[in-house]
C-alpha cells in the first residue's frame, strides 16, 4: 500500500489475560485478533506471572495475524496505540515494550491509552454510533463507573465503585456457589432459568452516583452459610434461583444509579461498556429501562465488550487526530486515573 489513503493505527491490548491486536483505518476496524489464555481456569483466577509469559509468546503472532487480516503492511502504519493502564503490571509491560519498540523502529507516534477510556469508546466502533454528549455505564471485573462523555477525549467520571466492582460481585458469588472460573458468565447462564424474586439481597444505600458491591457479596455469603447449615444440598437444589436473584440485585444497583445520573444530567443518550456488558440479564434490563425512559441506547457487539484491541485502536485513532503522542519514556501503570 502507498501512503495517502488515510490513517492506519495498530492497537495493542495486554492488560490482563487476553493478548489482542487490531488495525483501525480512518475510524473503521479492519481486524481484531484476540488470543485467550485457558491455563488460568485450573487456578480459579488469573495468575499474573503466567499471564505475562503467555503475552510474550502471543504478541508477535497476534500482531502479525491482525495486520495480515487487515491487508496492511508495516509501511502503512501511522501510529501504534497500546494499553498503558490499568491492569496487571507484568502483562502491561509486555504490550508497552512491544509497542515502544515498534513505534521506534517505524518512526511513527506512540500513543498511550487508558483501558477504561477505551471501553467507553468501544461504542464508536460500529454503526450506529452515539452522539455526544452521552452517559456510559462501564462495568468490568475491576471497575464500575458512570462516565459523562462530552466528546471522544473529554470524559468525566460521575460515579464509581467504592469497593468491589460489579464483575467482582458476579465472580465472587460464583465462587461461593462452587462454580468454576470464570464464574460470572455462568451466573448469567443459570439465571436465565431461575426466579429473580425468589431470594432477596439488599441494595446498599450509597449517596450520590457511587456504587458499592462488597455488602451484596457479604449478604449472599451469610445467606448461603445459613441455608447450608439446615440443608447441605441447598445450592444444588436452588442454583438457578440463587443466580437469578443475585443477578437481579446487582443489575438493579447498576441501573438505579444510571437512571439517577440521567435524571441529574438530563442526558438521554446512554451507552453500555466493559466486560460485564456482555451479561444478557444486564443487556435485557437496560433495554427495558431505555424503553421506559425513552433513552437512546447503544450497546457494543459482544466482540467489543470484553478486553480487545479494537477499542485501543479506535481510541488511539481519535487521540492521533487530536495530535496526541507519548514519549518513549512512558511507563505502564497498574493503577492510574484518567
Amino acid at each position: 500500500m502507498k501512503k495517502g489513503d488515510g490513517i492506519y493505527v495498530l492497537g495493542i491490548e495486554s492488560s490482563c489475560d487476553e493478548t489482542s491486536a487490531s488495525i483501525c483505518h480512518n475510524g473503521k476496524i479492519l481486524s481484531n485478533i484476540i488470543a485467550t489464555q485457558a491455563i488460568h481456569t485450573q487456578y480459579g483466577g488469573v495468575v499474573p506471572e503466567l499471564a505475562s509469559r503467555a503475552h510474550m509468546q502471543n504478541i508477535v503472532p497476534v500482531v502479525d495475524q491482525a495486520m495480515s487480516a487487515a491487508g496492511v503492511g508495516l509501511d502503512r502504519l501511522d501510529a501504534i496505540a497500546f494499553t498503558q493502564s490499568p491492569g496487571l503490571i507484568g502483562a502491561l509491560l509486555v504490550g508497552a515494550g512491544f509497542a515502544k519498540s515498534m513505534a521506534l523502529s517505524l518512526e511513527v507516534p506512540l500513543i498511550e491509552v487508558h483501558h477504561m477510556q477505551a471501553h467507553v469508546l468501544s461504542n464508536l466502533i460500529a454503526e450506529p454510533k452515539p452522539r455526544f454528549p452521552f452517559l456510559c455505564l462501564t462495568v468490568s471485573g475491576g471497575h464500575t463507573q458512570i462516565v459523562h462523555c462530552k466528546d471522544a477525549l473529554n470524559m468525566e467520571i460521575l460515579g464509581e465503585t467504592l469497593d468491589d466492582a460489579a464483575g467482582e460481585a458476579f465472580d465472587k458469588t460464583a465462587k461461593l456457589l462452587g462454580l468454576p472460573y470464570p464464574g460470572g458468565p455462568l451466573i448469567d447462564q443459570y439465571a436465565k432459568d431461575g426466579d429473580p424474586t425468589r431470594f432477596h439481597f439488599p441494595e446498599p444505600q450509597i449517596e450520590g452516583l457511587n456504587f458499592s458491591f462488597s455488602g451484596v457479596k457479604t449478604s449472599i455469603l451469610y445467606f448461603l452459610q445459613k441455608q447450608l447449615k439446615t440443608d447441605p444440598e441447598f445450592i444444588n437444589k436452588n442454583l438457578h434461583d440463587i443466580c437469578a436473584s443475585a443477578q437481579y440485585c446487582i443489575v438493579n444497583i447498576l441501573l438505579h444509579k444510571l437512571k439517577k445520573a440521567s435524571l441529574k444530567t438530563g442526558i438521554k443518550t446512554i451507552c453500555l461498556a466493559g466486560g460485564v456488558s456482555a451479561n444478557k440479564g444486564l443487556r435485557a434490563s437496560i433495554k427495558k429501562m431505555a424503553e421506559k425512559y425513552q433513552w437512546d441506547l447503544f450497546v457494543p457487539d459482544m466482540e467489543y465488550c470484553t478486553d480487545n484491541a479494537a477499542m485501543i485502536a479506535i481510541t488511539g485513532y481519535h487521540k492521533f487526530l487530536a495530535g496526541a503522542s507519548s514519549p518513549l519514556s512512558v511507563s505502564a501503570s497498574a493503577r492510574a486515573h484518567w
